[in-house]
């Protein structure tokens, strides 16, 4: 599920925003002022963010610079009643990809977020990416998260995984998993390795209690499921 931050200190634009946001099956947070805002960007990463410009206690421009560092690959799209060239501007500098002027229509917003995502997904096809919408794994610069959360995985856990989702239902014996370990890493992998490593990895992609992703096939060795529910 795409993760969105809403920054806006007009409750009602806030509310009216989170719902329909949420009715489009995205998980919404919501903030009224720049330090609620800050909190949440410490505590979880987004995928988008929609930020007004001028809060009560701080700029949306400080913000974007603050919330870059711990989210560098979300969408940032300024709201706000100003509309001069010269913020404008700055808003793009800072790292924000489109800047809306109030008032606007909330509809023509949901499309263009939509149109967005699509676009972002489109190359992301191209890159070593997993996302199944509930975990991420990005084979290229080594990031991970489960449900937005962070997921710290080794340069083992990583190759491992790569493994398993590029043979999707297929059963990968302890002994093809050892020979292809042993063809990356050109070092040897024992049975204990294997199996220590599978139950850890186990342990980080699967804590929130979903559908599992790795189903261990008795007697043969183990199958990625992808997360689907039984």
């Amino acid at each position: 599920m795409k993760q969105i931050l809403i920054v806006e200190d007009d409750s009602f634009l806030n509310k009216m925003l989170s719902y329909n946001l949420t009715a489009d099956g995205y998980g919404v947070t919501s903030a009224l002022n720049f330090r609620t805002a800050a909190e949440a960007v410490r505590q979880r990463e987004f995928d988008l963010i929609l930020l007004d410009v001028n809060l009560p206690d701080g700029s949306g421009f400080e913000l974007c610079k603050l919330v870059k560092p711990n989210c560098p690959d979300a969408i940032v799209i300024f709201l706000t009643a100003n509309d001069q060239e010269s913020d404008q501007i700055r808003g793009y500098e800072v790292g924000a990809v489109d800047y809306i002027t109030k008032p606007f229509l909330v509809g023509t917003l949901q499309r263009k977020i939509k149109a967005m995502f699509s676009l972002l997904e489109h190359h992301k096809s191209a890159k070593e990416v997993y996302d199944d919408g509930r975990l991420f794994l990005d084979f290229s610069e080594h990031s991970a998260s489960l449900n937005g959360i962070s997921l710290t995985l080794s340069a083992m856990e990583f190759k491992m995984l790569n493994l398993f989702r590029r043979n999707p239902k297929q059963v990968l014996t302890r002994r093809q998993l050892l020979e292809k370990l042993w063809d990356i890493d050109e070092r040897f992998v024992d049975e204990h390795t294997l199996t220590t490593s599978v139950s850890r990895i186990r342990s980080k992609i699967e804590s929130d209690g979903g559908a599992p992703y790795i189903k261990t096939i008795y007697g043969l060795g183990y199958q990625w499921t992808g997360g689907e529910a039984k």
